[in-house]
C-alpha cells in the first residue's frame, strides 16, 4: 500500500503532538515496522494515550483535510506485530465511538472495512489465533457494518464470513468473544445471500444452542443472539429449516418462560427478540401451521392480555397481535360466491375480457387460497439495505417514453364520423333571429333547446314507494335465510349533540303491515318482501340459500297511483324548538313502484345505495296514515320530494329497485355544527383483533347461527358488501338501513370484505348516519357518527380470481359502534353523502326552473346507457346582448370549458362538488354573470349513471372501470365515454379544443382537495431518462389553475397536487385529453372523503357544504384564469370580484410536492400491517419538487394576494 503523505487541516498547528506522532508513524513503512517493533508499539501507544485523554486529539485526526485516518489504516495494514495491531485497533475504537456515525462513514470511505477483513483473515491463520485480536476485530466490525452498504458482500467475497462462523463455533462457552462475533453475524445476515449461506453452515442450529431459558446472566448475549437469529430467519429457506427442526415449540416455550419470570420487565428486548423470530417463521404457511399446532394462539393471546396493563410492553403486544393475525386460520367469506349477486346481459362480451373470464369460471374456482402474501421463490439478491430494494421500484410506473409524453393531438376518428356531434354545439351556429331580447322568462327558451327530463319521465313513468320502518316477525323468515349481506356506499357519524328534544314519533303509526311485532336488526329486504335480520355469524352452512333468494322474483304489492297521493294533505305548520326546518307537510306513505317484479337488493346488500333505496314491507291493506315530513324547501331550493319520486319512476335498475330511501326523499340539510376529525383511541385496533382471536380460542362463546330472538342477540353484525355488477370485487361504498334497535345499547357493525389496504377511517373519518326520527323532528341531516372505528386486515381470504392472480391476499374489516338515541327509529348508514342519479335529474330540473332570460341553458341527452338510462349533457353560457353581428360573434367564440364527474359511482363527493359548480353557474350574482359571459361550459355531470343507479362502487354494467377506457372506448359497452370523447374530438377537429378539461373525482386515502395534471418536465424530473432542453420545453400554464385554487379555496392543497404522468394512468380521461386532444390544462380534481389537514378547515371532516363551496370556488378560479389568459383587460370586472369574494389567499409553499409514494398520514403509535398500495382512481404518488417554476402571478391584484390568518 502506498504510504500517504501526512497533511493537516488549516488551523491545526503542525507542531500538534498527535500530528507529530502520526508523521512519525507515517515514516515507518512495512520493513521499518518489522525491524523496529518497539518503536512502532511506543508510537501507537502514545497516540492512543493522547486520544483517550485529550478530546482535541481525536478531532485533529478526524478533521476535514487531515490524512490521519489514511496513515492509521496504512500502518494497520503493514503491521505484523500483534501488540502494534491491537494498539491501532484501540485507536480506531476510540475514534469511531464518537462522532454520531460521521467518523464511521469516513472510515468506510477510506477502505477501512476491507483492511479489517484482511487483518481478520490473517489473524485466523495464526495458531492459535489471538483471542484479544479476534475480540477487537469483531468489535470494530460491529461498529462499522451498519454504515457500510456493501458490508455483507465484502465479507463473503473476502472470506471473512467463514472466519466469523468458525470463531463462533469455537467459542460457544466464551461469552466475551462470542458477543462481538454475534453482533457482526447479525449484520452479515441482513444480506439475503449471506443468510442462506449461513443457514447451510448450520448457524440456525448454533443460535438455538446459544439461546436458553430465563436467566439473569448473559442477557446481553441472549439479546444479540436473538437479533442474529431473527435476521437469519428472514430467509424463507432458514425459516423452513427451523420449522422442520421443530424449533417453533421451542421458541414458544422460551417466550412463555421469559414472560413468566421477567416480572419486573427488565428483559423486554429478549422477549421481543423471541417474538421477532416467531414473526419471521410465520411468514410461511408451514410456519403458521406449526405455530397453531404448538398452541401458539393461546400462548400469545394470554401472555399479551397479561401485558395490557403495562404501557411500556406495547411493543410485545403489537408484535404478538401481528403474529396472531397472520396465523388466524383463513376462511372464505360466508357467501356462496364472490361474484355479484346480479348479472346484466351485455350486448357483446369481449373475448378474454373481465366479464368473459368471470362467467366462464368453473364452480369452486374462488375457494380460499391459503398461500402466503409474499411467498414467492426466494431470490438471492445481493442487497444489504432494504432501501436499495425500495429504490428499485420507486419510479417504475412513471412514463419514460418521451414520444408519449408530448401531446400528439391525434383525433383518431374521421370528421365524417364526428359530424354527428354537431347537434350538441348548436350555439356555434345559432343566430337568434327568431328570438326577442326583451329577457322575459317566457322568451328565454331557444328553439334549439332540448329538455332532458320531459321525455324521460313519461317514458319510464311508474309509481314509487317511500319505505316504512316495519319489520316482519320471525315466523315470516325462512330458517335458511343467510345473514351475511352486501351493502354499498360511503360512511359518516352521528353526533350526540344533535339529539332531538322532541318526543319521538311512534313510527308504528305509519306502518302499512298488519304485523306490529318489532324485531331488532338491519333492514335487508328479501325477494318475498320480508326483511332478513343480520346475525353475528360466519357460518358457511346457510350460504347456499342466498343465490336462490336473490334470483327469486315475486310480484310487488302497490297502491293506486292517485293524483293526490303525493299532495300535501294540509297546511298545518308546527314549530320545533331548535330545529332548522320548521314547516311540516303531510304525505301518505308509502309510494309504491307497483306492477313491477321486486328483487332483493344484492349479495345481501341494501338497495338503498341505489336511486330507489331498499325494498319495503308488503302492504296488506288498510288506510295508510299520514306521515309528517319536514318541508325543507326553504333550505333546499333544489330539492322537491314529489319531483324526486317522479324522477325515480324514470330510472332503470338491474335489481328493479322498488323503494325510495327516507334520506333521498326527505333530502339532506348540511348541519351547522362543525364535525372534527375523530381522535383515534390508542389500542382500538388491537382490541378488535384480540376479540377476533378470542372467538377462535373460545368458539363456544359464539352464537354461530342466524338469530331471530332478540333475547339472544349479541348486538354485533357482520356485513358483506356485494361486488359491482358483472364483477367479483370493488368493495368499498355502502349504504344500508337499520331498524328495530334498542335505545342505549351499543351496536357493532363489521363490514368484513373491504379490499383497500388502508383507509381514512384510521385517521379520523367516521361513517355517516341519517335518523328518520331526527328528520321528522326538523333535522334532516346526514351526520358523522360511530365510536371505536377501526380498519384492519382480517382472516377472510381473497380469491386469486378477484386479485388478478395474486395469491394470499386478505380482506379488511371496517368496524364501528353506534348507540341509538331514539326508540323505534329507522337509521341509514353510508360511506359518504349519497347522491343518486334521480337526485341529479331532480336538481337539473330545478335548475331549469331557476333559469333567467340572460342564461343560455340547454339540456341534451348525450346518449343512453346500457340499461337505458339517459346521460345528460349541459351547455351553460350567457345569452348574447343582442342580435348584432358583434354580439353573436362574441357569443360563438367564447372558449369552451369541459367538466365531467361521477365516472366512479362510489365517489359521491364528486357529485356534490359538481352541484356547487352548477348552482354557481346558474346563479344571478355579478360573478356568475361575468363567468357565463367569459366561457361556454359543456358539462357531463354523471358519466356513469348505471353504476350509480345500481349501487356499484367503481364500475359500469360492463364490469369495467370507465376511467380506464378513454383510449379505445367501445360505443356499445362504454357509450358515455365513447360519446364524451367524441364531443372533445369534434371540438379538436374544428380547432375549438377546450381551454380547460376537469374531471371531478373523490379520493379515499388522502385529505384535502387537490389536482392531478400532466407535465412533461415534472415527469422527466422524477425519472431517470435523459432529455434535452428542447424535450423539456412546455407551457407552464398547467400550474395556473391549481395555483389560483390554492389561493382562494380553503380546502384546496397545492402541496398534495401532482403533475406526473404514469403508465398506469394512460387510459384515464386526464391523460387522454391532454395527449390526444391537446388540452394542456387537463385535470383530475380529487376531493377527500375524510377532511382537511391544512387551511381554514384543518382538523375537520368535510361536509356537503364544503364540497359545494369547492365547486363554486372552481368557478371563481376560472374567472381569474380568464384574466391571466385573456388579451383584453377586465380590470373593472376583477375589482368587482375582489370586493364580492372578501376572502384572503393563503400562503402557498414554494416547495410543491409532486410525488410521494408513501401515505400522507403519520404512522400510528401501534403497528398496523398495511402497505401503501391502493386501487384508488388516481392515487397518484407525489414527490418533493421545490419549485423554480414561476407563474405570472405578478398580475394578480393586491386583494388577491393577501394571506389568510
Amino acid at each position: 500500500m502506498n504510504k500517504p503523505k501526512m497533511a493537516t487541516e488549516k488551523g491545526v498547528p503542525s507542531n500538534s503532538r498527535v500530528v507529530m506522532l502520526l508523521g512519525q508513524l507515517e515514516k515507518m513503512d512495512g520493513e521499518v515496522m518489522l525491524r523496529d517493533v518497539e518503536t512502532a508499539r511506543l508510537v501507537t501507544a502514545k497516540i492512543l494515550h493522547l486520544i483517550q485523554t485529550q478530546e482535541k486529539s481525536g478531532k485533529e485526526v478526524m478533521s476535514k483535510g487531515s490524512s490521519g485516518m489514511e496513515v492509521i489504516l496504512s500502518s494497520l495494514e503493514n503491521s505484523r506485530d500483534v501488540q502494534t495491531t491491537l494498539n491501532i485497533m484501540y485507536i480506531l475504537s476510540e475514534l469511531l465511538t464518537v462522532g454520531r456515525g460521521r467518523r464511521v462513514g469516513v472510515f468506510v470511505s477510506k477502505g477501512g472495512t476491507g483492511v479489517l477483513f484482511q487483518i481478520l483473515i490473517s489473524a485466523s491463520k495464526e495458531l492459535p489465533p489471538s483471542e484479544e485480536l479476534m475480540l477487537q476485530l469483531h468489535s470494530l466490525l460491529a461498529k462499522v457494518g451498519p454504515k457500510d452498504r456493501k458490508f455483507g458482500v465484502k465479507a463473503r467475497l473476502s472470506g471473512a464470513l467463514n472466519v466469523t462462523v468458525d470463531v463462533i463455533k469455537q467459542n460457544l462457552q466464551n461469552a466475551k468473544v462470542l458477543l462481538p462475533c454475534l453482533q457482526v453475524l447479525r449484520v452479515y445476515s441482513n444480506n439475503s445471500v449471506n443468510a442462506i449461506s449461513l443457514g447451510k453452515t448450520g448457524m440456525v442450529e448454533v443460535m438455538f444452542k446459544i439461546v436458553g431459558p430465563y436467566s439473569k446472566k448473559n442477557t446481553s448475549l441472549f439479546k444479540v443472539a436473538l437479533d442474529a437469529l431473527g435476521a437469519l430467519l428472514k430467509s424463507k429457506t432458514n425459516a423452513r429449516r427451523a420449522v422442520d427442526s421443530g424449533h417453533v415449540p421451542v421458541l414458544l416455550a422460551l417466550y412463555l418462560d421469559w414472560h413468566r419470570n421477567d416480572t419486573r420487565h427488565r428483559c423486554m428486548l429478549i422477549r421481543k427478540g423471541l417474538l421477532v423470530c416467531l414473526r419471521n417463521i410465520t411468514n410461511l404457511k408451514v410456519g403458521r401451521r406449526a405455530f397453531l399446532e404448538a398452541d401458539g394462539m393461546r400462548i400469545l393471546y394470554h401472555s399479551s392480555t397479561e401485558c395490557l396493563p403495562v404501557r411500556t410492553l406495547d411493543p410485545l403486544i403489537n408484535t404478538s397481535s401481528l403474529i396472531m393475525r397472520k396465523c388466524f386460520p383463513k376462511n372464505r367469506l360466508p357467501v356462496p360466491t364472490i361474484n355479484s349477486a346480479f348479472h346484466f346481459q351485455l350486448p357483446q362480451v369481449p373475448p378474454d375480457g373481465a366479464v368473459d373470464q368471470l362467467y366462464s369460471q368453473l364452480s369452486g374456482v374462488d375457494d380460499v387460497d391459503e398461500s402466503d402474501d409474499n411467498e414467492e421463490a426466494e431470490g438471492e439478491t445481493d442487497t444489504d439495505n432494504e432501501e436499495d430494494k425500495d429504490q428499485c421500484n420507486l419510479n417504475d410506473d412513471i412514463e419514460t417514453d418521451l414520444n408519449k409524453l408530448h401531446p400528439d393531438r391525434n383525433i383518431g376518428r374521421p370528421f365524417e364520423e364526428l359530424k354527428v356531434y354537431q347537434k350538441f354545439f348548436s350555439e356555434l351556429s345559432e343566430d337568434f333571429q327568431g328570438y326577442s331580447f326583451d329577457f322575459s322568462k317566457s322568451a328565454s327558451t331557444t328553439s334549439s333547446s332540448t329538455y332532458l327530463f320531459s321525455s324521460s319521465s313519461a317514458r319510464f313513468s311508474r309509481p314509487a314507494e317511500v319505505p316504512t320502518a316495519q319489520t316482519p316477525s320471525p315466523k315470516q323468515i325462512p330458517d335458511s335465510q343467510n345473514v351475511c349481506t352486501s351493502v354499498k356506499e360511503h360512511q359518516t357519524l352521528s353526533s350526540p349533540s344533535l339529539t332531538s328534544s322532541q318526543t319521538p314519533l311512534d313510527l308504528d303509526t305509519i306502518h302499512l303491515s298488519k304485523n306490529k311485532d318489532q324485531q331488532e336488526g338491519i333492514n335487508i329486504p328479501t325477494p318475498d318482501r320480508r326483511t332478513a335480520p343480520p346475525s353475528f355469524s360466519r357460518s358457511l352452512s346457510q350460504g347456499h340459500m342466498i343465490e336462490q333468494e336473490l334470483s327469486h322474483p315475486l310480484e310487488g304489492v302497490s297502491l293506486e297511483d292517485k293524483g293526490n297521493q303525493n299532495a300535501e294533505a294540509g297546511s298545518e305548520k308546527v314549530k320545533h324548538e331548535g330545529s332548522p326546518v320548521n314547516n311540516l307537510r303531510h304525505v301518505q306513505p308509502p309510494l309504491l313502484l307497483g306492477g313491477f317484479p321486486v328483487r332483493r337488493t344484492g349479495g345481501g346488500g341494501s338497495n338503498v345505495g341505489s336511486d330507489c333505496g331498499s325494498e319495503g314491507t308488503e302492504d296488506e291493506g288498510g288506510d295508510a296514515p299520514l306521515l309528517e315530513v319536514p318541508d325543507t324547501a326553504q333550505l333546499l331550493p333544489l330539492h322537491d320530494p314529489d319531483l324526486y319520486v317522479e324522477m325515480v319512476k324514470g330510472t332503470q335498475s338491474v335489481p328493479q329497485y322498488a323503494e325510495v330511501a327516507y334520506p333521498d326523499y326527505f333530502g339532506h340539510v348540511a348541519p351547522m355544527l362543525k364535525e372534527p376529525l375523530l381522535d383515534r383511541i390508542y389500542g382500538v385496533q388491537r382490541s378488535k383483533i384480540f376479540q377476533d382471536i378470542e372467538r377462535l380460542i373460545h368458539p363456544n362463546d359464539i352464537l354461530d347461527k342466524v338469530v331471530y330472538d332478540i333475547d339472544h342477540a349479541r348486538y354485533e353484525y357482520d356485513l358483506v358488501l356485494n361486488a359491482d355488477i358483472n364483477s367479483n370485487h370493488y368493495h368499498q361504498w355502502f349504504y344500508f338501513e337499520v331498524s328495530g334497535m334498542r335505545v342505549g345499547t351499543a351496536y357493532r357493525f363489521n363490514i368484513i370484505n373491504c379490499e383497500k389496504s388502508n383507509s381514512q377511517f384510521n385517521y379520523g373519518m367516521q361513517p355517516l348516519m341519517y335518523s328518520v326520527q331526527e328528520a321528522i323532528s326538523g333535522k334532516p341531516h346526514w351526520v358523522r357518527t360511530g365510536t371505536d372505528i377501526c380498519y384492519y386486515k382480517n382472516h377472510f381470504a381473497r380469491s386469486s380470481v378477484a386479485t388478478g392472480g395474486q395469491k394470499g391476499k386478505s380482506y379488511y374489516t371496517l368496524t364501528f359502534s353506534v348507540n341509538f338515541i331514539h326508540k323505534e327509529d329507522v337509521c341509514y348508514f353510508a360511506y359518504h353523502y349519497p347522491y343518486t342519479y334521480s337526485t341529479l335529474k331532480m336538481h337539473l330540473s330545478k335548475l331549469e326552473d331557476m333559469r333567467t332570460p340572460q342564461i343560455y341553458l340547454r339540456q341534451d341527452v348525450l346518449c343512453e346507457t346500457l340499461s337505458g338510462n339517459t346521460c345528460p349533457l349541459l351547455t351553460i353560457t350567457a345569452m348574447p346582448e343582442s342580435k348584432s353581428s358583434d354580439h353573436i360573434c362574441q357569443f360563438r367564440n367564447r372558449p369552451f370549458i369541459f367538466l365531467s364527474a361521477r365516472v366512479h359511482p362510489g365517489e359521491t363527493n364528486a357529485s356534490w362538488v359538481m352541484k356547487g359548480t352548477l348552482e354557481f353557474l346558474m346563479g344571478t350574482s355579478a360573478l356568475a354573470v361575468n363567468l357565463r359571459e367569459a366561457y361556454n361550459f359543456k358539462i357531463v355531470p354523471m358519466l356513469n349513471p348505471d353504476g350509480v343507479v345500481n349501487g356499484n362502487h367503481r364500475c359500469s354494467l360492463s364490469g369495467e372501470d370507465l376511467n380506464r377506457q378513454w383510449q379505445n372506448p367501445d360505443p356499445e359497452l362504454h357509450p358515455t365515454i365513447y360519446h364524451t370523447k367524441g364531443l372533445l374530438q369534434y371540438l379538436a377537429y374544428i380547432q375549438r379544443a377546450p381551454l380547460v378539461f376537469c374531471d371531478y373525482h373523490g379520493h379515499s386515502r388522502k385529505k384535502n382537495v387537490f389536482m392531478y395534471g400532466c407535465s412533461v418536465k415534472e415527469t422527466v424530473w422524477q425519472s431517470n431518462i435523459s432529455a434535452t432542453s428542447s424535450d423539456l420545453q412546455e407551457d407552464l400554464g398547467y400550474r395556473t389553475l391549481p395555483k389560483i385554487l390554492s389561493q382562494i379555496a380553503p380546502a384546496f392543497s397545492m402541496a398534495s397536487s401532482s403533475f406526473v404522468v404514469e403508465r398506469s394512468k394512460e387510459s384515464t380521461a386526464r391523460v387522454v385529453v391532454w395527449r390526444e386532444i391537446g388540452v394542456k390544462r387537463s385535470y383530475t380534481m380529487e376531493s377527500t372523503l375524510c377532511g382537511c389537514d391544512q387551511g381554514k378547515y384543518k382538523g375537520l371532516q368535510i361536509s356537503t357544504r364544503e364540497l359545494e363551496e369547492m365547486g363554486a370556488q372552481f368557478c371563481l378560479a376560472m374567472l381569474r384564469l380568464k384574466r391571466l389568459t385573456s388579451l383584453r383587460n377586465h380590470q373593472n370586472l376583477l375589482d368587482l370580484e375582489s370586493d364580492i369574494i372578501g376572502t384572503q389567499s393563503k400562503n402557498v409553499s414554494s416547495c410543491t410536492t409532486t410525488y410521494v409514494l408513501e401515505e400522507d398520514e403519520p404512522s400510528f403509535l401501534e403497528a398496523i400491517d398495511y402497505s401503501a398500495e391502493s386501487n384508488d382512481e388516481d392515487p397518484e404518488p407525489e414527490s418533493d419538487l421545490c419549485g423554480d417554476v414561476q407563474e405570472n402571478f405578478d398580475q394578480l391584484s393586491d386583494s388577491e394576494t393577501r394571506h389568510r390568518n
